[in-house]
């Protein structure tokens, strides 16, 4: 299993964001007004703030798992990261939404964030095992 890609270098009251599986390449090959909307969006939540689109994401019990939605020339793109794992903000996908019917996320795509969600709480866990070992040496 491919390591989530880790960006640390933030100052300290800013939460690092830890981009899980293919998210960060993902981000790169949207249109630049997405990526804006995007980056700007994750840079609220990583100050600890909501943006005004970020919207719970159904079926994840709760307002830990959040989704920006961008439109740019009739195409619709999304953005999925959770804020329920304390110190770091892990994205978890990036995707443009192919379905023209109904504005619900694909059951597919639903499945593929919670995957991802186990992979960034299994990475969290891991953290703080060697945040705690660091703290006793």
């Amino acid at each position: 299993m491919k390591r989530p890609q880790r960006h640390d270098k933030t100052a300290p009251d800013i939460k690092p964001l830890v981009w899980i599986a293919s998210s960060r390449d993902d981000i790169c090959e949207l249109p630049a007004d997405v990526r804006r909307v995007f980056g700007f969006a994750l840079r609220v939540a990583q100050m600890g703030g909501k943006h005004p689109d970020a919207k719970p994401l159904k079926g994840f019990g709760g307002a830990g798992v959040l989704e920006v939605v961008a439109n740019n020339d009739g195409d619709t793109f999304r953005a999925v990261y959770t804020v329920r794992l304390e110190s770091r903000i892990y994205v978890l996908d990036v995707f443009q939404k192919k379905s023209k019917a109904g504005i619900a996320t694909p059951k597919h795509d639903l499945e593929r964030i919670k995957r991802r969600l186990k992979q960034a709480e299994q990475d969290h866990q891991d953290w703080i095992e060697i945040q705690t070992k660091e703290q006793q040496s």
